[in-house]
């Protein structure tokens, strides 16, 4: 498919009416080289790539969005929607191919392609076509924008980041995952509904794996800057521990309720990936958990393994991993969480 996108030409013989539709004032300089443009890929039109993208451009992150997808149909289709939209939005210019050469000098490339699960198909063969996919996938990225930051958002994100990392070459600071950044914002909306606050002064972190072996950090949650346990004990308010274990099982099956209702998840991941995309893009500095190179931090070792921890997110990608104090037991946990990545990881035959 061709690439397309809006241009100042018109008529069968491409007349430019740039020049004669408007003109220069006196004594003017060129454009300042300071002024940063910021440009976005997205690969995977799907329900999650599209979401991400449309909150991309509702919410003015970028100049230039780029999709990439293997369906030229559906991939123009989504194209053409989103421009006929071009007066609703702030000026994005927006295109779409089958070739990665359109992404070149992204400054942020957002993979969510994967492969679906056949019928009967098992999860370890489902992820071993995601990692032959991948490999079609990321060396083009890391050819046309060398100087990019990778942010996986395709699941198992944590195992897929991985394959990322070791494909690109990177350094370890330009490759993250979406890892729990959506799951620790449904347990602050699920701990802030519990206590009738707003979610946003609600401070909570899902940690480890995206999936069933991933940790809430009880011991750190705070309301309005209350530490809410240490609160709770002092006061001599009691609570069961079984409360507890509830409200993160329902963290983590919140999706699949989703999935089970609609059929996909898109919009929440489309505004949590936004917010990943913002923070580093704009230079925020934020705490977010996503998934980075963990090896080495809260006793996590074994082996490489990518993993979400709360770390600090700016233009240089993962700024850092935040030093938050765990009880022995969140810390056993996070470390069976990363034996589980490991694990699967081990069967896999990455060739990398």
């Amino acid at each position: 498919m061709h690439k397309s996108s809006s241009g100042s030409s018109l008529g069968p013989g491409g007349l430019d009416l740039t020049q004669s539709f408007f003109k220069p004032i006196s004594s003017a300089a060129p454009p300042s080289p300071t002024k940063r443009h910021t440009k976005i890929s997205v690969v995977g039109a799907g329900n999650v790539g599209m979401a991400i993208a449309q909150t991309i451009l509702t919410q003015d992150l970028a100049d230039e969005l780029v999709l990439i997808d293997v369906n030229p149909d559906k991939l123009r289709g989504e194209m053409l929607d989103l421009q006929h939209a071009a007066a609703f939005l702030p000026r994005t210019k927006i295109l779409a191919s089958v070739d990665y050469a359109v992404t070149v000098g992204s400054d942020l490339c957002i993979v969510t392609a994967g492969a679906r699960q056949n019928l009967g198909e098992s999860r370890l063969n489902l992820l071993q076509r995601n990692v032959a996919l991948f490999r079609k996938i990321i060396p083009p990225l890391v050819k046309f924008s060398p100087d990019t930051i990778l942010l996986i958002v395709s699941n198992p994100v944590d195992v897929l980041t991985h394959v990322a990392w070791k494909l690109s070459g990177f350094p370890s600071n330009r490759v993250l995952g979406s890892g729990t950044n959506l799951d620790s914002s449904r347990f602050r909306f699920l701990i802030a509904d519990h206590l009738d606050v707003n979610a946003q002064d609600v401070q909570a972190y899902i940690v480890g794996e995206h999936g069933d072996s991933s940790v809430a950090l009880w011991s750190s949650i705070s309301v309005g800057g209350v530490p809410v346990l240490s609160f709770l004990e002092k006061q001599e308010i009691a609570y069961e521990k079984e409360t507890l274990e509830e409200i993160h099982k329902a963290v983590v099956d919140s999706a699949y309720e989703v999935i089970s209702l609609k059929g996909y998840t898109s919009w929440a991941i489309g505004y949590s990936v936004a917010n990943l995309a913002r923070s580093i893009l704009r230079d925020q500095r934020k705490i977010h958990p996503v998934s980075v190179l963990a090896k080495g931090f809260y006793g996590v070792e074994g082996g490489e393994v990518f993993l979400s921890l709360p770390a600090q997110l700016g233009r240089g990608g993962v700024l850092g991993v935040t030093n938050i104090h765990l009880t022995d037991e969140e810390e056993q946990r996070l470390r069976d969480s990363a034996r589980t990545i490991l694990d699967v990881q081990s069967q896999l035959n990455l060739g990398i």
